[in-house]
């Protein structure tokens, strides 16, 4: 039978050993580049580590050609590195890795887009 004391401690042990205690939240990252993709890429990225990276077998489960899946892969990538490169919320960067999702622009002309935008900022 527990006793209010037994209470007392539990919650006390709950509270130590919660996440949010261990690391101030000052200190906290920022949000992680893989959670700011959508449902479809974050999938696409499922598929490829359980694939072991194989880019055959991703094209196999989606039943498209490889040059397909290498293609999404390469704009998957620039959306990352844009992600990554600016974990402080950069409008100009999401708004050019949006772009490059949408086939509107390579990831090449985003990245020389973005480099523009930085020296002139």
């Amino acid at each position: 039978m527990l006793n209010m004391n037994d209470v007392e401690q539990t919650e006390s042990v709950k509270q130590k050993m919660a996440p949010a205690s261990l690391v101030p939240r000052s200190t906290q990252r920022p949000e992680h580049p893989l959670l700011a993709l959508d449902q479809e890429n974050l999938e696409f990225v499922l598929q490829l580590v359980l694939a072991s990276g194989s880019l055959k077998q991703v094209a196999r489960y989606y039943g498209i050609s490889y040059p397909t899946v290498r293609a999404r892969l390469d704009k998957l990538i620039v959306r990352l590195e844009l992600l990554v490169e600016n974990r402080e919320r950069d409008e100009m960067a999401n708004l050019l890795a949006n772009l490059v999702d949408a086939g509107q622009l390579t990831g090449a002309g985003a990245q020389s887009i973005l480099d523009l935008h930085r020296s002139t900022h």
